[in-house]
């Protein structure tokens, strides 16, 4: 059973934590209590506030984002249940340092989604305001595909 999950992109201040706070956010309106999270393959923004578009364009969805930047450690790999990475470069970059025996748990974010135009969450960081909106329409697909696959299943 899926407890912990944590998202992964490159810098952890676009993706990874605009996914967090709408899973959490998600989460909490099902009545899951679900524990999240996000990190980066690199450390270049640790401590960091999400970029101020993430956040903008969040909120105006109505989610919250609060998290501080950090990058992947160690631990992370028993700690959590479910490693969703952003596109085909943090997966490579997440396998490279992960032990073998959790190496199942890391999975791209968009295997979940239903819209099967998109193989990965594209970084906006260098985009516009459509891309910070893109990837918000991105990770609410994803929400679907695991709340759906995650659903309790009634006895028979």
């Amino acid at each position: 059973m899926i407890k912990k999950v944590l998202f992964v992109c490159l810098g952890n201040i676009c993706r990874s934590p605009s996914a967090e706070s709408v899973f959490r956010q998600k989460a909490s309106a099902a009545g899951w209590d679900l524990v999240f999270d996000s990190a980066g393959t690199s450390g270049n923004h640790s401590g960091e506030k999400s970029d101020h578009r993430s956040i903008l364009h969040a909120a105006k969805r109505g989610y919250e984002m609060t998290h501080l930047a950090r990058q992947i450690k160690a631990e992370d790999f028993s700690t959590y249940d479910l490693i969703f990475v952003m596109d085909d470069s943090n997966f490579r970059n997440v396998m490279a340092v992960c032990p073998a025996e959790y190496q199942s748990k890391i999975k791209l974010l968009t295997d979940y989604c239903d819209d099967q135009r998109y193989t990965s969450v594209p970084d906006p960081y260098y985009g516009s305001e459509r891309d910070f909106e893109l990837v918000l329409d991105i990770i609410e697909n994803a929400w679907k595909g695991f709340h759906a696959k995650n659903l309790p299943k009634a006895d028979s």
